[in-house]
């Protein structure tokens, strides 16, 4: 043996010896000995409910059979698997590994390789098939490793002789393909910079990622266990316990909460397990998670606490922003949400990051908006995810995309958000950026009408104001239904003189809210009840009412209702005769009586009272008090849609969605359960947006109106495209995307019905805003105009490009006959068609004059032959006479004349010169 393998295998004795020494140490510890004194309690094995082990007293004179003979003391035979008699395990040996990287350092188990652990030596990544294992944890950062070869073994192998000479091939790093050691000489004279230099050789550099610089880890500690089944052995991670893998000490299947492990891989077979702890670690251990355990239960309240001041806070500041119209209480209210906002809750934040949308309550930031809702969609919330899909859909700080947008609006869909719902319904109905769908559209707008129709069960709905900003410009006061303040400050100078009429109108106004004046029920009761003191049954009836629904004002109370709507009833009042229908119908205050409903509800329904009607086609329905007939409650569902009950609108579409009574038609499924759901409380945005357009805020009007044509408000898209196309009114859009925008919601307005908007796509196509000029397109919009609803406007245009060839041939007699027909459609036309027809007449005959050939025509004239030879003569003489005739007349004229008289002096003018005289 030579000195150099002599020195390498003293080494390895040395290194043994120590081992030794240090479990001889162990074994010799206090804590090991007082571990197993009498006075601790039983310890229990980790093997789940009902299974302990016995308290153990461990000396050096125990042997290995009394201690497996007592290692399930207490514990039911029968209940234990068959175990194998017990045999002297030996621990595992770390290796010293040889060569590589790291030689005579030790194994460390596992260790990472490729993103895998490995609890041994392996061939892994290596052609020459040797066993190499890293002594660190993490090789693929440290590229610490070595061969696993037995010291003795590699001493007297002849393998391990060549190993070292100069004729062995390259060795391969265990790194996989690719990746490669250079041949290493292993000797004294080496050093680590050169290994470190040809770690990678024969790789492509460019592959190779950025490695950080090695740094020095801590390799992970093996604990030696104390007590159990296997005092002074090294943990064994990841062991098996219950069918389960544990990679660090734990407490399962123990009451006392000490901290075990398995020195074998499979304990629920070996049984060989330790404590990881003493008891005084333990203590400690369990009174520091306590501590945790208080201190995170403090955390919890305190967050609780503050959950709930913030809930509370926010109630409050929804009453308020909800029943009040004053915009200055609104944003102070607003200002409390965004403190609320602050404290992280959820609905709170959305609320502020709309009112930043909107800019309704706070002023306008589309940005921050944008940000506050990519944050709530992180967390799952609807309404931020459909607000997302707005935005989206409408460009505003984002860049449109209308997949996007239609991924956010049906997330907030399936999370319940009704909003989205409506928008996806539209977008269904009308093919826009998805498949037109009748029956998806139904699908959503149903889903939205069934919550509108319950809303308006239980609150009444309010009044819907639709304001078109075209019309009011070309008809002030006209098309604006909103009082003005003067108005209603005269009809309420009536009221107060004891005007009943003006009493119940504002009482109406009031109760319904609108027309610029905000719900009061209590202002309302006060109105009706002076009405209904000077004995008006409108005013009585509507007290029943008040006192059958119920409000903050009026408690509800059935009695009072029922004395009211009997007054009114026996006056004939239409409004008590359904009121006491309602009232024998439901058993409110009176015993249920299907007849006498019926009876009362055809009285009011005879007078054309809407909600008698509505009651009748509900009983004919659902068979009622009478026979079940379908025909009958289509006529009176009818009768009631007529004059706009929002309930008849949904029964009759769940009438035509189901065919009931009907044959099944979706499209006017659809189109009621649109109208339904336009009737939701979100409708109320439409007054926001107008005032704020009327106080000068475009921008927060434009982004509510577009947040409604999604919706598919017809009257939120023709506001739209009027706002855009005043080009210096809108700001938040750039000049160049005004008109293409505007464009869009006429097109949508139009396809809805609304004529005017038809026209403004002639127009954009005829003068080419937002378009390239098509005369033939702009020929097409004006035709539908004039053809479906008849338009005077429209078919003056026609006429017009008939008279000009523009986009059609060129015919004078059509294009008078659409002047005509123009003219015959609107009065306001007349005037200007008898303009278009004078100028017509007179390119007609300029035209009839240039087609003649005028010369031609006078040469094959003898006026001689016609007039005589001194028809010139004549001529001269006729012509002298009238000039004469002419300047005669205009003398006697002049002599007629008479001269104007001097003008008076007022009396007290006259009487100065007279006293200057005296």
């Amino acid at each position: 043996m030579t000195v150099k393998k002599w020195h390498l295998f003293s080494l390895l004795l040395l290194m043994s010896s120590v081992v030794t020494a240090d479990v001889e140490e162990l074994n010799d510890a206090p804590e090991a000995k007082s571990f197993y004194s009498q006075d601790t309690e039983e310890d229990e094995v980790p093997v789940g409910t009902g299974q302990v082990f016995p308290r153990e007293d461990v000396s050096p004179g125990d042997d290995t059979q009394k201690e497996s003979e007592n290692i399930h003391e207490g514990v039911d035979k029968d209940e234990l698997p068959s175990q194998p008699s017990p045999k002297e395990e030996m621990p595992k040996e770390f290796r010293v590994v040889i060569g590589g990287s790291a030689a005579g350092e030790r194994c460390l188990f596992p260790f990472l390789f490729l993103g895998k652990e490995y609890s041994d030596c392996t061939t892994e990544g290596r052609s020459d098939n040797m066993l190499w294992c890293a002594t660190t944890y993490n090789y693929d950062s440290d590229k610490r490793w070595g061969f696993c070869e037995n010291v003795e073994e590699l001493n007297d192998a002849p393998e391990a002789k060549s190993f070292y000479s100069q004729d062995t091939e390259e060795d391969e790093v265990p790194v996989g393909t690719g990746q490669v050691f250079p041949r290493e000489d292993v000797s004294p004279g080496d050093d680590t910079q050169k290994e470190s230099e040809n770690i990678h050789e024969g790789v492509d550099k460019d592959e190779l990622p950025s490695q950080p610089s090695p740094k020095e880890e801590k390799p992970k500690e093996f604990p030696v266990v104390i007590g159990g089944s296997a005092a002074g052995e090294r943990c064994l991670f990841p062991f098996l316990f219950l069918g389960k893998e544990y990679s660090d000490c734990t407490t399962e299947g123990r009451s006392d909460n000490m901290l075990w492990c398995a020195t074998t891989y499979n304990y629920d077979s070996d049984k060989r397990w330790g404590f990881c702890e003493t008891e005084e670690e333990g203590e400690q251990r369990r009174q520091a998670e306590e501590g945790e355990q208080q201190r995170r239960q403090a955390e919890e309240g305190e967050q609780r606490r503050q959950a709930e001041e913030a809930e509370e806070m926010y109630q409050k500041a929804m009453k308020i922003i909800n029943g009040t119209s004053r915009k200055s209480q609104r944003e102070e209210e607003y200002e409390s949400l965004v403190k609320v906002a602050g404290t992280g809750h959820t609905k709170a934040t959305e609320k502020v990051a709309y009112a930043l949308l909107l800019g309704d309550g706070l002023a306008q930031n589309i940005s921050k908006a944008r940000d506050m809702f990519s944050k709530l969609a992180v967390e799952g919330s609807p309404k931020a995810q459909t607000a997302l899909g707005f935005l989206y859909a409408a460009g505003l700080g984002l860049n449109s995309s209308q997949a996007k947008s239609l991924v956010y609006y049906t997330f907030g869909a399936l999370g319940g958000n009704l909003v989205a719902h409506m928008i996806l319904g539209y977008r269904y109905w009308g093919g826009i950026g998805v498949p037109q769908s009748c029956e998806s559209a139904l699908t959503h707008y149903r889903l939205v009408a069934d919550s509108v129709a319950n809303d308006i069960l239980l609150t009444g709905g309010g009044v819907v104001q639709r304001v078109r900003l075209l019309d009011e410009l070309e008809n002030p006061g006209t098309a604006n239904e909103i009082l003005e303040e003067d108005l209603i400050q005269y009809y309420q100078f009536l009221a107060e003189k004891g005007d009943v009429q003006a009493q119940v109108g504002l009482g109406q106004l009031h109760l319904h809210g609108g027309r610029g004046l905000e719900q009061n029920h209590q202002r309302a009761f006060d109105y009706f009840n002076q009405a209904a003191n000077a004995g008006n049954t409108h005013a009585m009836a509507f007290l029943g009412k008040m006192y059958s629904d119920g409000s903050e004002a009026v408690p509800q109370n059935n009695q009072s209702a029922l004395e009211f709507f009997k007054k009114a009833a026996e006056l004939g009042n239409p409004m008590g005769q359904s009121g006491l229908g309602m009232a024998y119908l439901h058993g409110r205050g009176v015993p249920v009586d299907y007849e006498l409903a019926l009876q009362y509800y055809q009285k009011a329904a005879e007078q054309g009272w809407v909600d008698g009607q509505l009651q009748l086609g509900t009983m004919y329905f659902n068979g009622i008090g009478v026979e079940q007939d379908y025909k009958q409650a289509l006529k009176y569902f009818n009768l009631a849609s007529q004059a706009g009950h929002i309930l008849a609108f949904y029964n009759l579409a769940q009438m035509h969605a189901t065919g009931t009574g009907v044959i099944r038609s979706c499209p006017t499924a659809v189109e009621l359960f649109k109208n339904v759901c336009e009737r939701g409380r979100w409708s109320e945005r439409l007054m926001a947006a107008y005032e704020s357009f009327n106080e000068g805020d475009v921008d927060s009007a434009v982004v509510q109106y577009l947040l409604l044509a999604e919706q598919g408000y017809e009257v939120a898209q023709s506001n739209v495209a009027f706002i855009l196309d005043q080009t210096e009114v809108a700001r938040i859009f750039s000049r160049n995307e005004t008109y293409p925008r505007a464009l869009l919601h006429w097109h949508r307005a139009a396809a809805q019905g609304y004529t005017v908007a038809r026209i403004k796509l002639g127009d954009y196509h005829f003068y080419g805003y937002g378009t390239d000029v098509d005369y033939e397109t702009a020929v097409l919009h004006y035709k539908l105009a004039s053809e479906q609803q008849h338009n005077a406007q429209a078919m003056f245009n026609l006429a017009y490009m008939h008279e000009k060839g523009l986009g059609i041939k060129q015919d004078i007699h059509l294009a008078k006959r659409f002047y005509d027909m123009a003219a015959e459609a609107s009065p306001d036309a007349q005037v200007p068609v008898f303009l278009a027809l004078c100028k017509l007449d007179l390119v007609y005959r300029v035209q009839y004059l240039q087609e003649l050939n005028l010369k031609e025509l006078l040469s094959q004239v003898d006026l001689d032959h016609l007039l005589g030879a001194e028809w010139d003569l004549y001529l001269m003489t006729l012509i002298a006479l009238v000039l004469g005739s002419i300047i005669a007349y205009r003398q006697r004229q002049q002599q007629v004349v008479p001269q104007p008289p001097a003008p008076q002096r007022p009396p007290a003018q006259q009487a100065e010169p007279q006293a200057g005289q005296q």
